[in-house]
């Protein structure tokens, strides 16, 4: 899986993680695990999955890596 960080967060539930190359976009609901998405902070550490989107690349699961 790759890794990235978080680099946006919006109030409306996405935002975009910086990764390899291109940001990807990312919906809350790509998150794993319950109520993860207030617990997110920019900058903060995830690994995901993504595909090709219709304006770029977007996660399809995103997974916080805990502190280490």
């Amino acid at each position: 899986m790759p890794r990235g960080q978080i680099k946006t967060l919006t109030d409306r539930g996405f935002g975009f993680i910086s990764g390899d190359g291109a940001d990807v976009f990312f919906h809350m609901s790509t998150l794993e695990g319950e109520g993860q998405f207030d617990m997110l902070r920019e900058g903060q550490a995830v690994e995901y999955e993504s595909e090709p989107g219709d304006r770029g690349p977007r996660a399809t699961m995103v997974r916080i890596i805990a502190d280490e």
